[in-house]
C-alpha cells in the first residue's frame, strides 16, 4: 500500500479540501486519472476508486486493492461509462465538452462533483492554449445549474503554483438540501 502522506502531498489542494464530503463507503470515479495521484489519495481515505484513462500504464503500477484501473478512450462518440453511478466524480486537468454534461447524471443522491481544470486566459501562461481545452467563464457554474447541483464552492482564478495558470474549479453536490449548503465564491 502507498503512503497517505505522499498521496496527500501529490493531490490537488482542491481535491484534498473537498474529499471529506464524499459519502463514506462509496465508489469514486477518477476521470482521466493520469498517474493516479487522486485515485491514490481517495483509496487511502477508504473509497473504492474506478480510475479511468486512455493510458493506464502509470496507475497500474500502484499497488492498492481499492483502485480499479480501466483503460477507456473518453473522447469517442459512445460514452464508455454509460449506466455507472458514483458517490463522487473527480476530474482535474481534463476537459472534453461532448461528455461533460453526462457527469452530473452519474452521481448518486448526495454525490459530489469535484472538478478543476484550465480556464480561458491560460494561453498567456502556456499549454493548454487551445480553447477546446479551456473552460469558458462560468462554464462549471452553468453545468451545475443546468443539472440542479448545489454549489458548495467555485473559483475562476489565477494560480501561481505548481505553475502559473488560469483555473476554474467547482465542488457541487447532487440533491443536498439548500439550507445545508455554505456557498464560497472567489472570482
Amino acid at each position: 500500500m502507498s503512503n497517505i502522506h505522499g498521496a496527500v502531498d501529490a493531490a490537488s489542494p482542491w481535491v484534498r479540501r473537498f474529499a471529506p464530503l464524499i459519502p463514506q463507503g462509496g465508489t469514486v470515479l477518477d476521470l482521466a486519472c493520469g498517474a493516479g495521484r487522486h485515485a491514490q489519495l481517495l483509496a487511502e481515505l477508504g473509497f473504492s476508486v474506478l480510475a479511468v484513462d486512455q493510458n493506464i500504464e502509470a496507475i497500474s503500477s500502484i499497488q492498492n486493492s481499492k483502485i480499479l484501473p480501466q483503460c477507456h478512450d473518453l473522447e469517442t462518440e459512445v460514452w464508455p461509462l454509460e449506466g455507472l453511478k458514483f458517490e463522487a466524480i473527480v476530474v482535474t486537468n481534463y476537459l472534453f465538452r461532448p461528455h461533460l454534461g453526462r457527469l452530473p447524471g452519474m452521481l448518486t443522491e448526495n454525490g459530489v462533483l469535484i472538478y478543476e481544470t484550465f480556464a480561458q486566459g491560460n494561453a498567456t501562461f502556456g499549454k493548454p492554449s487551445n480553447p477546446n481545452f479551456l473552460l469558458n467563464p462560468g462554464e462549471l457554474l452553468a453545468l451545475a445549474s443546468e443539472h440542479q447541483l448545489k454549489i458548495l464552492a467555485y473559483e475562476d482564478i489565477y494560480l501561481d503554483q505548481p505553475k502559473p495558470a488560469m483555473v476554474q474549479r467547482l465542488c457541487a453536490v447532487k440533491g443536498l438540501p439548500k439550507e445545508h449548503v455554505p456557498l464560497q465564491f472567489q472570482a
